[in-house]
């Protein structure tokens, strides 16, 4: 039997000695019933997100949404906030309290970085500007246009109310009779915490709204055993791409099990080195890093040493090359054959890598990078550009079936989109059996 001392749901804003930017502390208007029904609440009080907002009602525990917009309709009042965005939250809140963990405090706190929110995937009207992340212990919203006060409001309000309620958890036991008793979430001792982004270029902003952030920020993914520093104040990139992480537990995998193990991985634009923690931690013996920028590479190796991955530990060994790799194919080739080589480029970055006309040049050089039976993780992050697109450039600069295609990755749930052509392309690719004539290509 679960028992629960004490949760809120929560009317009004509840940021407190957190706010900032003008919110406002309003007195709470929300009461809870104190009946229980089998192992979990069986009804919550409704309340309104925001005292701007008193038409807007949300149910915490998600069972109960009319305002979603169909497919082909759009929220009546943009103030109101998002009732997907909103309803995306409640069911964050939902999944913590009664996932199926034992331990859902601590699971709150210690979770991996997740994406909550991804109206950039078209799937709901009048959202395809909105993402919600969770960074542990902060919650990052980015906005591809600017957001009224009113709606920051909203959200913010939404995100508090969670976070408080989960504050005033005090102890459970588990409802399956096992007698495992469950610690107390103290999130009082956590600030809450948010951050905004607004990416409309003659908008940008990135403002801390609430709360602190730990410094250094470490997040984690594979259920926590994977540690990366990132930093949400700091552009665009925030350290961890987390769309990325199907293409991240593949490579992992690969490199744990299987008749084909991979022992040596080439990281072309490697940024902060997650696909080398995610090699190393799966039992790969040498990762080769090559990125142009320096300050990325030194997060990578801060990555390293937080996964213990060092000189002196039994894993594998990792090599960071600070180079523009259009300079350095020798010193590459050099370092391998490579059992598996990711390529995950920019899309778009003048003067390092435009993918219309670049790629073809880096998939040229794989066969005589790759040996016999190895990988290729060829990604492509560019909405105008399909998979059809990376097909037909592996055919132009590999003939001969040398490398072929084996199938693409889905992308993470989290990140569903309506048209999956336009998402995040990671397409596995493997090295024919054949002898390879590794003659430099100019």
């Amino acid at each position: 039997m679960i028992v629960a001392k004490s949760i809120l749901v929560i009317s009004g804003v509840l940021f407190g000695s957190h706010c900032t930017d003008g919110f406002r502390r309003h007195q709470l208007s929300a009461s809870w019933p104190r009946q229980r029904s089998g192992s979990i609440f069986s009804q919550f009080g409704k309340t309104s997100v925001c005292p701007l907002t008193p038409s807007l009602a949300i149910d915490i525990s998600g069972e109960v949404w009319n305002d979603i917009p169909k497919h082909d309709e759009q929220p009546q009042n943009k103030s109101l906030g998002h009732p997907a965005l909103l309803k995306a939250i409640s069911d964050f809140h939902r999944n913590i309290l009664y996932g199926n963990n034992t331990n859902n405090c601590a699971l709150f706190t210690n979770i991996d970085a997740r994406r909550i929110f991804h109206g950039r995937g078209g799937l709901y009207p009048g959202a395809n500007h909105l993402t919600l992340d969770y960074y542990p212990p902060v919650f990052l919203l980015t906005s591809f246009e600017k957001l009224s006060e009113e709606e920051l409001i909203v959200y913010g309000n939404s995100l508090a109310s969670m976070w408080e309620s989960l504050v005033d958890l005090t102890g459970f036991t588990s409802d399956n009779n096992s007698g495992v008793a469950l610690t107390p979430c103290n999130l009082n001792k956590i600030p809450f915490t948010w951050v905004y982004q607004c990416r409309e270029r003659e908008n940008f902003v990135t403002k801390l709204m609430a709360g602190e952030i730990p410094e250094p920020h470490v997040v984690t993914e594979n259920n926590g055993g994977n540690k990366f520093i990132v930093h949400l104040l700091k552009g665009q990139n925030h350290g961890l791409f987390l769309d990325m992480s199907a293409g991240r537990q593949w490579l992992q995998d690969q490199c744990s099990h299987g008749d084909n193990k991979i022992l040596s991985v080439l990281n072309l634009f490697a940024y902060t080195c997650a696909f080398s923690i995610a090699a190393l931690n799966g039992g790969a013996k040498t990762v080769v890093n090559v990125d142009m920028s320096g300050g990325a590479l030194k997060i990578g190796q801060k990555n390293h040493e937080l996964n213990n991955i060092t000189s002196n530990s039994s894993k594998g060994t990792a090599k960071f090359l600070s180079h523009d790799i259009w300079k350095t194919w020798g010193k590459i080739k050099k370092l391998g054959p490579y059992d598996a080589i990711v390529v995950d480029p920019p899309s778009y970055q003048k003067g390092s890598f435009v993918a219309i006309k670049d790629y073809l040049k880096v998939i040229r050089r794989l066969p005589s990078l790759l040996h016999p039976n190895g990988y290729a993780l060829l990604c492509l992050n560019a909405p105008e550009l399909d998979t059809e697109f990376l097909l037909e450039q592996v055919r132009i600069g590999i003939p001969d079936n040398q490398l072929n295609f084996v199938h693409r990755l889905d992308n993470p749930s989290t990140f569903a989109s309506a048209d999956p052509e336009r998402a995040l392309k990671v397409l596995v690719f493997q090295q024919s059996p054949l002898a390879i004539d590794n003659q430099e290509i100019d």
